[in-house]
């Protein structure tokens, strides 16, 4: 995912579904459509997946703890017109 939103929630006293549904819902409200994806930091998962109301949630190394990555997803690539 190239394009995003990045959220910072390090509250202890939420979940993390708690924490992505607040992020989404900003996400949302900032750019007019629901993300459909979100990553973590690996230690924030247990080694699987997550689906918080529709926005898949996946671990990776590259974020740091307690930031959530959202945005639409891997699309496929557009192809550009030949050149001339």
């Amino acid at each position: 995912m190239r394009i995003g939103m990045l959220w910072f929630d390090d509250d202890s006293a939420r979940t993390i579904e708690d924490k992505v549904r607040r992020a989404a819902s900003h996400y949302a409200s900032k750019f007019g459509s629901d993300p459909k994806l979100c990553y973590v930091h690996p230690s924030m998962l247990d080694g699987s997946r997550l689906d918080a109301e529709g926005v898949e949630v996946r671990a990776a190394n590259s974020i740091l703890p307690h930031h959530f990555w959202l945005g639409q997803g891997e699309g496929k690539a557009r192809k550009r017109p030949a050149a001339r």
